[in-house]
């Protein structure tokens, strides 16, 4: 039950009712006992601006902003953190006591953090990274694995142009070399690196797997997949075959939520096996 008092929350994207960020919340805020809401919020892209603009009015907490608003938000809010505006990309908005829109980025956060939890031998600073892509989940990938320590990342993806551009773009802001590597040497790239990371659709439900022969992947190279539909990816299930230890994308989008529930609720949630229950256990 909620009162008039309740605080509230939301998630904005077009569509949303595939969002899974209201069990997310709704579990955390029943567990935890908290007078408050979370709630989707259907917003089409020529309304994103007025919807945001609206949440001071609406008393919201602040929202969620899932696809294909990110970068929107970003342009609209008032003021960024610094995670969010190197990544040029909004996930968290936060109102503040004088209506200000504070925008975050908490995608990385909860990337490093899925790694921590789902493998926890693995350090940033074991070895190189490569990541495959070079969308908007790459560039939060480069931002947070520089972050976190890594001494080189490699940036594939099917067209090199593209790639080439987000090493441009985010090369002279991050604390190791970031190189650009042409899709027919993919399987070459990941010698001697330490962590792989599928920052791509490819083996997602209705999508083709990745193509990527993983033979010169060291054993003990930890393979991630930040899609979750389905858990087990044809690349996560061929790392697993050949021994690597593999971390699927769920964790990615629980730990991501952790930051802003926080900031709108009061109160540091836990990411546990009854919240993977509520959350993924359709």
């Amino acid at each position: 039950m909620i009162s008039g008092k309740a605080k509230v929350a939301g998630v904005m994207g077009w569509p949303v009712g595939h969002s899974r960020s209201p069990r997310l919340h709704g579990h955390w805020l029943a567990h935890y006992g908290i007078d408050g809401a979370y709630v989707p919020l259907a917003v089409p892209p020529d309304r994103i601006e007025q919807a945001l603009r609206a949440l001071p009015a609406l008393g919201f907490a602040g929202c969620n902003v899932t696809v294909p608003h990110k970068e929107a938000a970003f342009r609209t809010v008032d003021r960024v953190d610094a995670t969010a505006r190197r990544m040029g990309a909004v996930n968290t908005v936060i109102v503040h006591p004088d209506g200000a829109l504070e925008g975050r980025n908490t995608d990385g956060f909860g990337f490093i953090e899925n790694l921590k939890t789902g493998a926890p031998g693995w350090t940033a600073m074991g070895g190189p990274a490569v990541i495959v892509g070079a969308g908007g989940a790459a560039r939060s990938l480069v931002v947070a694995l520089a972050d976190a320590g890594v001494p080189e990342i490699r940036l594939v993806n099917r067209t090199l142009a593209r790639a080439q551009e987000l090493v441009a773009e985010l090369g002279p802001g991050v604390a190791c070399p970031l190189t650009a590597v042409p899709w027919d040497d993919r399987a070459d790239a990941l010698a001697g690196a330490h962590v792989l990371a599928n920052a791509t659709t490819q083996g997602m439900v209705g999508h083709p797997p990745l193509d990527l022969a993983l033979d010169a992947l060291p054993r003990d190279a930890v393979v991630t997949d930040i899609v979750y539909t389905p858990v087990e990816t044809p690349l996560l299930a061929a790392a697993k075959a050949r021994g690597h230890a593999v971390v699927d994308g769920r964790g990615m989008l629980l730990h991501q939520g952790r930051p802003g529930f926080e900031a709108w609720f009061g109160r540091a949630p836990q990411v546990t096996d009854a919240l993977y229950a509520a959350v993924f256990g359709d």
